[in-house]
């Protein structure tokens, strides 16, 4: 007798194998736990008894544990507190047939393997339980034992494809939503580090230019009329660099140069220092030409400070050439240095250390404009002028406030000078109520009346 074993086309079934908890109903479960050594159960369902201990010695030896139901409802019985990988099953059963039970299996438990066993007379019924229960194959009765057990062996093979196959789906979703909770910890760490980096920067800029000032205030220390000179040197050079538009490195650098550009001068006696350019004897201005060099030597050590030493060195050099200490003309002086030189004149004619007589704020801005493209490059001087009529004109844009009443928060407006004009604390500052503690003390100490500039506004409710 010929056995025929057809193979339908069998649709795709995506297998997923959820975590049960211990106390769920079995029906829940969708897909049969697969058992660390495998043991595979086969489900035989027919009402003739017969047929079943056919099955069950066809399958002996195979290592399957097989179980066995005389119909639909006591099949559907058994799924429900079994974990089985394979229901073979009759298609004529009184009550529920073979093709409604295959249905209901692939509905409640889809990711087991579904077999049809069936006659001649039945191809109607068959066709309807491969399109209603999607079975992976059907086979005729009465069968060849070893193309039946060829058959389970290819569906319970299947089976293990799609147990491995959930197992890869479900180990590369762990994988990238461990990944992706990795990514999402990387970038929060790549933030609160770049912030960390940034504050960081900032305060380690606030404290390089806080050092620059109490530095220049120690080549000051000598007081007459040069004391706050560098001070107002670097503020003015600040204003002239932005009205020119010069980046903010640059701009940066002509700051620190104005501050330091007299450093040289501690290489120089009182009594030098104390004599106009005017008046001094030409070894006397030999000896003051000197200046420059020396501030740029003070310098060189700092890798930091390379560009502001040049600055340094070049801040007398003129336009027509007639400068030192390297007599530089027109574009081969920096830009830097030709806006120091303006700034350091304008200053130096108003304390008296150019003449013997000191001018005026209006005096000394006429006699910079003189020196338009002699001793000053033109644009230099345009901005200058620029900067100094708009100073004049601005209203301030800070409050004054008592020692007493200065809160966490606030923000220096100016820099914070002693009476003999150095620097106790830099513009822009930021105070905590330490800081404040030592500015009521100083006060205190030294019986000064103090009304402090600060931005209007810059309280903020910090914690010190």
């Amino acid at each position: 007798m010929t056995t025929e074993i057809i193979t339908p086309v069998e649709p795709e079934v995506l297998i997923s194998v959820p975590d049960t908890p211990a106390d769920e109903a079995p029906e829940a479960r969708e897909v049969p736990e697969t058992p660390k050594t495998p043991k595979w159960t086969v489900l035989c369902v027919d009402d003739e008894p017969n047929i079943l201990s056919a099955i069950r010695r066809a399958l002996r030896g195979t290592g399957y544990r097989v179980l066995a139901a005389d119909g639909g409802e006591q099949a559907l019985q058994v799924l429900t507190t079994e974990s089985v990988h394979l229901v073979i099953s009759d298609m004529r059963m009184p009550g529920l047939d073979g093709a409604q039970l295959l249905e209901q299996v692939r509905l409640r438990w889809p990711s087991i393997s579904r077999m049809l066993l069936t006659g001649h007379a039945d191809m109607a019924s068959t066709i309807a339980s491969i399109n209603r229960g999607e079975i992976f194959r059907y086979i005729t009765k009465p069968w060849n034992e070893d193309e039946l057990l060829l058959a389970v062996r290819d569906a319970l093979e299947r089976q293990a494809l799609l147990f491995e196959k959930s197992r890869l789906e479900h180990a590369a979703a762990r994988h990238s939503n461990e990944l992706v909770r990795l990514n999402a910890s990387l970038e929060q760490q790549v933030v609160e580090r770049t912030t960390q980096l940034s504050t960081a920067n900032d305060r380690l800029h606030k404290t390089y230019l806080n050092s620059i000032k109490v530095f220049s205030n120690l080549i000051e220390l000598r007081g007459g009329p040069m004391a706050g000179h560098s001070r107002r040197t670097a503020e003015l050079a600040r204003c002239v660099a932005v009205r020119m538009n010069l980046p903010a490195a640059q701009t940066q650098d002509v700051f620190v140069a104005g501050l330091l550009h007299d450093i040289g001068h501690v290489g120089l006696s009182d009594a030098l220092l104390a004599c106009p350019v005017a008046g001094m004897s030409p070894a006397e201005k030999g000896r003051y030409a000197s200046h420059p060099v020396l501030g740029e030597q003070a310098l060189m050590a700092l890798d930091d400070m390379q560009r502001v030493a040049l600055l340094v060195r070049s801040h007398h050099e003129r336009h027509d050439g007639l400068g030192f200490p390297d007599g530089l003309r027109g574009d081969e002086i920096s830009v830097g240095a030709r806006i120091l030189a303006v700034v350091d004149a304008f200053d130096d004619l108003q304390s008296g250390h150019l003449a013997r007589v000191a001018l005026s704020a209006q005096d000394a801005r006429m006699l910079v404009e003189r020196g338009r493209n002699t001793q000053f490059e033109t644009s230099v001087v345009d901005a200058f002028l620029e900067v100094t009529t708009v100073v004049k004109a601005t209203p301030p844009t800070f409050i004054r406030k008592r020692p007493d009443e200065l809160k966490p928060g606030m923000i220096l407006a100016r820099d914070l000078c002693s009476r003999e004009g150095l620097v106790l604390l830099a513009e822009n500052h930021l105070l905590n109520a330490e800081m404040i503690q030592r500015i009521t003390a100083y006060a205190t100490r030294h019986k000064l009346l103090l009304h402090i500039a600060v931005h209007p506004g810059a309280a903020v409710a910090h914690t010190f």
